[in-house]
């Protein structure tokens, strides 16, 4: 009786035990199953990518560690928030204070200094080989494909083992825990980590993506669905099967729109079941191997002209805004007897109305009545091509010979004759150029055994898929120039091969890249291809290889560069038969254009105008307001009135108000203007009413930004840094930045930028300081003696104080220079007039003044930066400014930082001194013969 309580405890204690010993090993077992799934991601986290390309919250703050723990990457760089460049490797630098987020950003030994590494662009943590620079191997991903981190997923992996039946079917509660997870993490935004192509991804597996992406606690286990669906996320029909690759669910995750989810769901079952890719194509080309015709170019050929030329089709697919550059491209290709098929893309809706309107004046030019958007890499350009070529053999009574596409960032580098006469004599050939090295590095290189899918504007990475049996598969360059026979053969042919690959391509990376090589080159017209597109690309995969185009396709891939002067050598080459080049752009450099146009054509007549000046619409009327940003609305607001004041000051009488105006309305277009390569400032186009005569009056006005770097006086020995700026949208491959004006507000995030001579290896610092003399951050970069060029972004807390904000350069604590830069005040929210509450909220600052987690307080002394009380004062009072105040308080930062140079009127005007537009060297309405079409010429051309 008495040991019959101590048998009970001793039972009780034997079930406690093994329920202890269950769940230790449940949870060692979930663990397991976690961890292997890190194997798969591991070269990603190197590389630092985030998966589907997905902008990433930032890591969670580490805590302090010695100089001597800290990473040799930080995370700004694995991130790719900003930084500087040594020639595409990136300098080292040291950064302080790294803020909320900021792995890399501790308290370092001394003066505060924390390191970190400023890059310029891209970065991989892997090995690097020696960058070839090949200007004519014409492809849009990396030529070191195997060292860079190509894609937005990990790397392939090897099919991994069958997983243990406990991680298939999770308890019912953990799995409705990790369903709930699922949807809290869709709500973030977040993406799915890499795991295995085809393995099934656990609902609980949305964590956050970072540099330690798969890291979790053994506390949240991870299991697979055992139920037949994907997430659960919405659709107008379920899927028709369980999707359980993770870059189909990945693309599940980041997908905006209902359609596209349902496309790729759709897509992906398709190819699971085997229903979407073609497994076998017939090869109809005679031929061993791949045919490769030879042809000889001679400079003499133009003088003996067939007596039956060619006529040619040119069809150009164009985007953007440049429509002055585009119309200097299409003079200098026409010709009367050719013919003019032009795409615009239906995002660009602006270059859309000025094509329009010149392609009115020619009966040989024709524009698409469809549009389609033509983002990079996307199926959507093949389509594009395919339905051109369609529309052009439709048009009975365009008898042209030759199909050659181009974009508005190419120019013809030979002249017409010499193009007819060239393409006259091969007339039977077509022109191409091929990757020309291992055709399965290609496949591989290229994404081609990858299923693609277009939806959103985006090309959506969904798995794996084989290359057809049957075919060799070839590709290269997407510029090419096809005779019409080759043509009418993938037009309209129903054959094994054509039908089958254009299933193939239609969920395919960049499939104008490979599609018309691969046909030909398995067609019965394979004797007829000629390995060169007759083009000279301006690759610098140095510069040009940042994997830029993330943002649009769930790959990495590279973009040429822009031809310069000291390139114009390269076009008088005459050792292979080249007739275009690309790419140009005249925002970046016109003068290389000009060059080559007047040794293709001639010389203007001295006294011409406008030959040194650029003139590219950001804004116009129709656009609507919808297109703007707050902050360039609220700015081009502030020009307009700075343009009225000095109209009022330089052109106003005593006595009368025939000069004197009231804004009114919003501005109604805006253009960049450039002189001589360099930005000039923004021209807007604006209304008034003239207080003498009550009327309206349309006016444009002129404003420059004030030259804001400053060498220190006296100058310090230290004579390497040349210049200095910041802003965004920074352009690695150009570098520069594309906001031309530095139009910063603040919920910007703006970029110190550094241009270095070649020197010693150095180290300079860094320091921010905002309007109120608040140290924002400092930091320390290392430059080597190669380095052209660094940048870097601070990882701020915002929002950013409103005014002009100072970032000074020091040597050794000496300063060097110092530039400035305006972080100015919003008089609009959502593009309506700002309200109080939300202009205080903006314009007070971060949170307790504090940009980061550090306090650099300690360093104003140091650099003799006084904070004064009244300041601090003066600033919150301008903070909680609204209305006709607010615009006060912007108005005068913006006439700190900009000039109104001059105005003029664009109509009748009643102020008696006002010059007229078309009258004046600066206006865009002035005269620019070398963009303009006029009649056509005796000789058949414009130019």
């Amino acid at each position: 009786m008495v040991a019959a309580p101590c048998a009970r405890r001793l039972a009780r204690r034997s079930h406690s035990a093994l329920l202890a010993a269950l769940t230790v090993l449940l949870l060692q077992t979930l663990v397991v199953w976690n961890f292997s799934s890190l194997d798969s991601g591991a070269g990603e986290r190197l590389g630092g990518a985030a998966v589907g390309g997905a902008e990433q919250p930032p890591p969670a703050p580490a805590p302090r560690r010695e100089r001597r723990d800290l990473p040799a990457e930080p995370a700004a760089a694995r991130r790719g928030g900003g930084g500087g460049s040594r020639g595409g490797r990136g300098p080292p630098a040291r950064a302080r204070g790294g803020g909320a987020g900021e792995p890399w950003a501790q308290q370092p030994a001394s003066r505060g200094a924390l390191p970190a590494r400023a890059l310029d662009g891209y970065f991989s943590h892997r090995p690097k080989e020696k960058m070839r620079t090949d200007s004519n191997n014409e492809n849009s991903v990396p030529k070191d494909f195997e060292n860079v981190d190509n894609s937005n997923f990990a790397p392939r992996t090897q099919k991994q083992k069958h997983q243990p039946e406990l991680a298939k079917k999770p308890p019912s509660r953990q799995k409705e825990l990790l369903k709930r997870k699922l949807q809290q993490e869709k709500g973030r935004g977040h993406s799915f980590p890499g795991k295995g192509i085809n393995e099934v991804l656990p609902p609980g597996e949305g964590a956050s993506v970072n540099s330690s992406r798969g890291k979790d606690a053994p506390g949240q286990p991870h299991a697979r669905k055992s139920g037949g669906s994907s997430p659960e996320l919405k659709y107008d029909q379920p899927p028709k099967c369980d999707i359980s690759g993770k870059e189909a669910i990945s693309a599940l995750s980041r997908a905006k729109s209902k359609h596209c989810r349902q496309e790729i769901g759709e897509t992906y079952c398709r190819h699971k079941l085997g229903l979407l890719m073609p497994e076998k194509v017939t090869r109809l080309c005679p031929l061993e191997g791949k045919a490769n015709k030879n042809v000889q170019w001679d400079e003499d050929s133009v003088e003996y002209m067939l007596a039956n030329p060619v006529r040619i089709a040119f069809v150009l697919v164009v985007h953007g805004r440049a429509s002055r550059q585009l119309q200097r491209m299409f003079k200098a290709i026409y010709h009367k007897d050719h013919f003019y098929y032009i795409h615009v893309d239906k995002r660009s809706n602006y270059l859309h109305r000025q094509v329009l309107q010149f392609a009115s004046q020619y009966d040989n030019i024709r524009v698409t009545p469809w549009r389609m958007a033509t983002i990079w890499g996307g199926a959507s350009l093949l389509s594009t091509y395919l339905q051109s070529m369609r529309d052009l053999l439709e048009m009975t009574d365009w008898p042209w010979d030759f199909f050659i596409n181009l974009s508005a960032a190419d120019y013809p580098i030979r002249t017409n004759d010499q193009l007819v006469a060239f393409l006259s004599r091969y007339r039977d050939m077509n022109f191409l150029k091929s990757h020309g090295r291992d055709n399965a590095r290609f496949i591989r290189k290229q994404g081609l055994d990858r299923l693609f899918l277009e939806c959103d504007a985006h090309m959506w990475r969904l798995g794996d898929r084989r290359i057809p049996e049957g075919i060799a598969v070839d590709g290269g360059s997407d510029w090419f120039l096809l005779n019409r026979k080759f043509v009418e053969y993938v037009t309209f042919s129903t054959d094994d091969l054509v039908t089958k690959m254009k299933q193939f391509y239609s969920y395919t990376l960049l499939p104008a890249e490979s599609f018309f090589h691969t046909v030909l080159e398995n067609s019965p017209h394979c004797d007829t291809m000629v390995d060169n597109n007759l083009r000279i690309t301006n690759w610098n995969r140095k510069l040009g290889c940042k994997c830029q185009y993330k943002h649009i396709v769930d790959w990495c891939g590279c973009s040429p560069n822009d031809f310069k002067p000291q390139d114009f050598h390269r076009f008088q080459q005459t050792a292979r038969p080249t007739f275009f080049a690309r790419k140009f752009e005249a925002v970046v450099n016109q003068e290389i254009v000009g060059q080559l146009d007047y040794y293709l054509y001639g010389n203007y007549p001295a006294g011409t105008p406008g030959l040194r000046s650029y003139w590219e619409n950001v804004y116009d009327e129709p656009d609507g307001i919808h297109s703007l940003s707050d902050v360039m609305l609220t700015l081009y607001h502030s020009f307009a009135r700075l343009g009225l004041r000095r109209a009022e000051t330089s052109l106003h009488t005593d006595g009368e108000n025939s000069c004197r105006y009231y804004p009114m309305g919003h501005p109604a277009s805006v253009h960049l203007y450039f002189l001589a390569d360099r930005f000039q400032g923004f021209l807007i186009k604006h209304h008034a009413t003239n207080l003498a005569v009550s009327k309206l009056e349309t006016l444009e006005t002129w404003v420059m930004p004030k030259k804001v770097f400053k060498i220190a006086s006296p100058p310090s020995d230290f004579g390497r840094l040349q210049f200095s700026e910041v802003g965004t949208d920074w352009d690695a491959k150009e570098r520069l930045f594309r906001n031309f004006g530095g139009l910063l507000g603040p919920m910007d995030e703006p970029v110190g930028m550094q241009k270095w001579g070649k020197g010693p290896n150095v180290t300079v610092t860094v320091v921010w300081v905002d309007p109120v003399n608040v140290i924002a951050a400092t930091y320390d970069i290392l430059i080597e003696s190669t380095a052209e060029f660094t940048h870097y972004k601070p990882p701020l807390n915002l929002p950013l104080r409103p005014g002009v904000w100072t970032v000074k350069i020091l040597h050794h604590w000496v300063p060097v220079a110092e530039t400035k830069f305006l972080i100015a005040p919003l008089t609009f929210s959502n593009r309506q007039p700002i309200k109080p509450e939300e202009a205080l909220k903006l314009h007070n600052g971060p949170h307790r003044s504090t940009y980061m987690e550090q306090s650099f307080q300690s360093l104003n002394p140091v650099l003799s930066l006084p904070i004064s009380p009244a300041q601090v004062e003066q600033a919150q009072r301008n903070a909680a400014s609204a209305g006709t105040a607010l615009e006060h308080w912007l108005d005068s930062l913006v006439g700190g930082m900009w000039t109104a140079m001059d105005i003029c009127a664009t109509g009748p005007t009643a102020c008696p001194v006002m010059q007229t537009c078309s009258q004046t060297a600066w206006s865009s309405f002035s005269p620019d013969p070398k963009s303009e079409l006029g009649a056509v010429k005796p000789d058949g051309r414009l130019r």
